[in-house]
């Protein structure tokens, strides 16, 4: 695609997140767009003179976003371009918000109900910070310096799940350009000893008027540590008291029961779910 189109595309997507109160496209996907990523295929509804009537994106993993204009909803674009996106190759698609339609429509397809990821939030004062574990150290993230070091740290915490754990040099690079990077939000755990052994990382992340948790992670060598829950706190202080945020929100996956207690006890709750829905294995 060529800027033009691209741009096109973006001004859908921002219609739709307007029109909804949410985005239906993540932000990897928003990310992939504009960049360009080779690794990412978009398919495109038009009309007969060539207006945009909806868009989706398949990525590397062979997973699927899809956004249909507003103004141009139950007109059958939705079911069209689902059906020209899983005979593409997709196998999983994505409803944000997990609206009743898009579980309708994933039903129609025969397509199976295989991941909740939660969206918590929380309203009123930061928790206080518990005392880190002996002989760790809290600093924030250098631009040009940690990348390697968070990116080894952040594969080792999320090996399980490959969607985080997976991240590459260029989509830590992708996100460091973006407006709302701060890296005074952007916490490490240090362990000390020669070179400061990196051992976990709380990234928060301030946009629309919210904060965010937007990816906390610990070390296996830290694990019952307490560590995460210091770094969960140290990053909520600084939404709290440093930026002024009272309301802040994360995502969490449903099964992932340790994470989802840990929230809970610091006061979240559960404000929307995002569903994927797949293919039936063979």
């Amino acid at each position: 695609m060529d800027t033009t189109e691209r741009e096109e595309i973006a001004a859908l997507i921002a219609r739709a997140a307007e029109a909804d109160g949410r985005q239906a496209v993540s932000e990897q996907g928003r990310l992939a767009l504009r960049s360009g990523r080779a690794d990412v295929s978009h398919l495109t509804a038009r009309d007969e003179r060539g207006a945009l009537l909806a868009y989706a994106q398949i990525d590397a993993e062979w997973t699927a976003e899809l956004v249909v204009d507003p103004a141009r909803r139950r007109e059958g674009h939705g079911r069209a371009l689902l059906q020209r996106t899983l005979r593409t190759g997709a196998r999983r698609v994505w409803a944000h918000g997990g609206h009743p339609a898009a579980t309708r429509l994933a039903a129609e397809f025969g397509l199976e109900l295989t991941r909740e990821l939660r969206q918590l939030r929380r309203t009123g004062p930061a928790p206080e910070v518990p005392p880190l574990p002996a002989g760790v150290s809290i600093r924030t993230f250098e631009p040009g310096r940690d990348e390697e070091a968070w990116l080894r740290v952040n594969a080792a915490a999320f090996a399980h799940h490959p969607e985080q754990g997976g991240w590459t040099v260029q989509d830590l690079e992708d996100r460091e350009k973006e407006s709302w990077f701060d890296p005074a939000g952007f916490f490490l755990a240090e362990r000390s000893g020669p070179g400061g052994e990196l051992v976990g990382f709380h990234w928060t992340k301030v946009e629309g008027g919210l904060g965010e948790v937007y990816v906390v992670g610990v070390s296996p060598t830290e694990q019952g540590s307490g560590l995460g829950k210091v770094l969960t706190a140290v990053g909520l202080r600084h939404l709290a008291e440093d930026r002024g945020l009272s309301t802040v929100l994360l995502y969490v996956d449903a099964d992932n029961p340790a994470a989802l207690r840990v929230y809970e006890r610091a006061g979240f709750t559960v404000h929307e779910v995002d569903l994927v829905f797949s293919v039936p294995e063979d």
